[in-house]
């Protein structure tokens, strides 16, 4: 016999979701003291006691986090359901075994270079999952475990047959990747899918922490207060950010940039893409964004042409990714600025010569970064922080979301390194936005523009400029 467990509304609201016949998942939570994990372990325990030989799991990234929270919970949660006696737990395995054949496995679920498809998340058989704080979880742990439930059926001791369908629980504080652009944008705008729900809980919604709790997170510094206690998700508190939420969001304030230079940046369609995004700029005005689906090299090329003589855009205004099929967009374009992400970074025409001691020779200084494409982006996030760059409004219209949300994937790689500063990788933020950051590339390729001298050496081309 389940004790009575001690829950508020929110909580309820969220059993009752995950008991019904229609919701395969539930995103829970969006700040802290939410009662996420505690809820996630209650409805776990109480599935197991009451679906005979089902199978659960429960995980966190990381082990240790695993162990010294989400498990300590599951105990005091099981202690409140009065439910010890029935299952045993093997420290060991981290495996609680129910008398009546129900399963709980604990276990981590990092990404690993060994095990970058989460082949090892195969060899389980479930009825259902409880994610503790699911925004450090990649998102192809989630899309795989998606497909691991097969145990939705059985009978109790009792003869009592028993059907469910798979059933996820995800916990989470606010975060800007797969959470924010699956469940957290599609809720707010009422497009979220019949078979999920989002409840959003906060620590004002739980009648359980204390005023004490409250009044010193309330003097926390203003993005922890926003995030942890508001549950607003368009805060990030990652300190490798490089463009927080405020400077993104004043992109579109920013009316007094000055009108400069009509110029072209151009992301091309490349491998597994159909989208090529042309943005042109009046300075750092970004002024126009063009979208080509399913368009063949010849055509970008006459895309780009055109814009060109529309605007009398000389072809060294022009900058066009090079990566991939974009090499042949370049080939067709004489004389434009082809951007080849992992080449050297360039010296900055503005910065004050200082004297090579080999040659004896005044140079501009050697650039702190990996590759162009980290110099550029950080040159380019610096300049949006100073609140230097001009978005408009029409040009983004309704993609403003989409931009916003790729600028706030620019991220340092290993902050804690006294090496050259690195981008995160292009696939990182492919795999927390589900998506190629075409509209980002295109911000750090017009910082290019800023650092190409006259003789920076252009391919020769196939065509003329407006052939």
């Amino acid at each position: 016999m389940i004790a009575k467990l001690r829950t508020f509304k929110k909580q309820r609201k969220a059993l009752r979701l995950l008991r019904d016949l229609i919701t395969n998942e539930v995103m829970y939570g969006g700040g802290a003291r939410g009662g996420k994990s505690w809820i996630g372990n209650a409805w776990v325990i109480m599935c197991c006691m009451e679906m005979a030989g089902c199978a659960f799991l429960t995980a966190r990234e990381e082990l240790t986090k695993l162990r010294d929270t989400t498990l300590l919970t599951f105990h005091k949660v099981s202690k409140e359901l009065k439910v010890k006696a029935e299952y045993t737990f093997n420290a060991t395995s981290l495996t609680a075994t129910f008398h009546n054949g129900s399963v709980i496995f604990f276990r981590e679920i990092k990404w690993i270079p060994s095990d970058p498809e989460f082949d090892r998340l195969g060899s389980y058989d479930l009825t259902g999952a409880f994610v503790d704080e699911a925004q450090q979880i990649h998102p192809k742990a989630i899309s795989v475990l998606r497909g691991r439930f097969s145990l939705l059926n059985g009978v109790q001791p009792d003869g009592t047959p028993w059907r469910t369908i798979p059933k996820v629980l995800y916990t989470c504080n606010p975060s800007k990747n797969w959470i924010y652009t699956d469940f957290y944008k599609p809720s707010v705008e009422g497009r979220l899918e019949p078979h999920k729900a989002f409840v959003v809980s906060l620590a004002t919604d739980n009648p359980f922490v204390s005023e004490d709790y409250l009044t010193n997170l309330r003097r926390s510094d203003a993005v922890t207060v926003a995030r942890l206690l508001d549950g607003n998700f368009e805060y990030d508190d990652d300190p490798t950010v490089l463009v927080g939420y405020d400077a993104i969001a004043q992109l579109l304030l920013n009316d007094t940039v000055a009108v400069g230079r009509h110029c072209l940046t151009v992301d091309v369609a490349r491998f597994g893409s159909d989208t090529t995004v042309i943005y042109r700029w009046q300075g750092f005005r970004m002024v126009e964004r063009t979208v080509l689906k399913n368009y063949a090299v010849p055509d970008v090329a006459d895309a780009v042409k055109l814009k060109m003589r529309q605007h009398r855009i000389l072809a060294g205004q022009v900058v066009v990714d090079d990566d991939g099929v974009g090499g042949g967009v370049v080939d067709l374009i004489a004389g434009c600025l082809p951007f080849v992400a992992n080449s050297v970074p360039l010296a900055d025409p503005a910065a004050e010569k200082i004297r090579n001691p080999k040659t004896g020779k005044l140079e501009p200084p050697k650039e702190n970064y990996d590759n162009l494409k980290s110099q550029c982006a950080f040159r380019m996030s610096a300049r949006m922080v100073r609140g230097e760059v001009f978005v408009y409004p029409e040009a983004a219209g309704i993609e403003w979301d989409r931009i916003a949300e790729e600028l706030a994937q620019w991220k340092r790689l290993k902050p804690d390194s006294d090496g050259k500063l690195r981008l995160v990788p292009k696939s990182t933020m492919k795999a927390a936005l589900g998506r190629s950051p075409d509209d980002g590339d295109n911000f750090i390729m017009r910082e290019m523009l800023e650092l190409a001298a006259p003789n920076y050496k252009r391919r020769s081309a196939k065509s003329s400029l407006i052939s």
